[in-house]
């Protein structure tokens, strides 16, 4: 773990100072997915130890199917803590916006005085991607050789990176977009990427016969899900990072194993109307992580991931984000 510099987080003759680190600044860090998905899981393993904290995530709904939530953790074992402030609004995409914006905000834990703010966008996609691929590695048949995927936006591109490191034999991937260009430019990368890549003309045409199946369309309160049940091949490993705006109701009652990232948060989602019809997950990923609940157990399993995204998360990430760029001298020290 890199040591942090006193001048980020200690007073000076002018008062406290912070790091302030844009959505360039994050990504001239360059903190490889292999990292990325290390301290996910970290995290996710002090979770299932009870040795975290987090309350489920409050927010408010300016716009239809738009949210602005307030995301609060505290990390012990990594020296982390913090809020993300994040939004999601579908509209943005038609005015050429980002559909998530937002902060991340670190605290030093030791007297609560802020050391580090920086832009979300790029921790949020990066880690989304590295709890499905966690969540794959206890979940997934490691023969697993075909995914789907359902979205072929900035989900769905940091999914293919994260599971192709955890799952050594995939080969193909169908993609769905419902903008065919997009689907197609998907593809063209993900070829130049060196993976074999076919465009879907529909969902069933996607997920039928794949080892692995990503849907990561905008999150809908009421949406029209179009991914039935009988579609999907047994031993299948699902993750729905867009809620059940694509999965049928059937679909998730079929599955053999089904989890979340936090059960809390799972049931908030349900008292606000998403997975009305979702039966009750098993365990969450912190406890699958360390094995307090078993994960596969047979190759013909169906297993879904239902991961909402957890704070716990953004702040593993962020910290390391934070200390290599401080270490580096990347961002802007401001004073409070």
């Amino acid at each position: 773990m890199i040591s942090t510099s006193s001048s980020t987080s200690t007073s000076t003759g002018t008062g406290a100072r912070l790091r302030y680190l844009s959505r360039r600044d994050v990504e001239r860090v360059d903190l490889p997915m292999e990292v990325v998905i290390e301290r996910v899981e970290a995290a996710l393993m002090e979770k299932g130890a009870g040795r975290t904290e987090m309350p489920p995530k409050p927010g408010i709904h300016p716009r239809p199917d738009a949210f602005i939530h307030a995301m609060p953790a505290y990390l012990p074992a990594l020296d982390a803590a913090g809020m993300k402030w994040v939004s999601g609004f579908p509209q943005n995409q038609a005015a050429g916006l980002p559909y998530i914006s937002g902060l991340i905000i670190l605290n030093d834990p030791a007297t609560g005085i802020p050391r580090c703010v920086m832009d979300c966008t790029w921790i949020t996609a990066q880690r989304t991607a590295a709890a499905s691929a966690v969540a794959a590695r206890y979940l997934c048949d490691p023969g697993a050789r075909e995914l789907a995927i359902l979205g072929c936006g900035v989900q769905g591109r940091s999914h293919l990176e994260a599971l192709r490191l955890v799952l050594g034999g995939l080969e193909r991937v169908r993609a769905y977009d419902t903008a065919p260009q997009v689907a197609a430019d998907y593809c063209a990368d993900a070829r130049a990427a060196g993976i074999e890549a076919l465009v879907a003309a529909g969902v069933r045409e996607a997920v039928e016969g794949a080892d692995v199946i990503v849907s990561s369309g905008p999150i809908l309160l009421c949406p029209e899900p179009s991914l039935q049940a009988d579609w999907i091949a047994p031993g299948a490993f699902i993750s729905p990072v867009d809620f059940d705006s694509y999965l049928q109701p059937e679909a998730f009652e079929r599955a053999d194993l089904l989890f979340t990232d936090d059960l809390d948060q799972f049931h908030y989602y349900q008292r606000a109307g998403y997975f009305a019809r979702t039966p009750k997950p098993q365990g969450d990923l912190g406890q699958l992580v360390s094995g307090a609940v078993a994960g596969r157990q047979r190759r013909d399993q169906i297993a879904i991931a239902v991961n909402l995204g957890i704070a716990l998360e953004d702040m593993a990430v962020g910290i390391e984000v934070y200390r290599r760029a401080a270490a580096l001298g990347i961002g802007t020290l401001l004073e409070l």
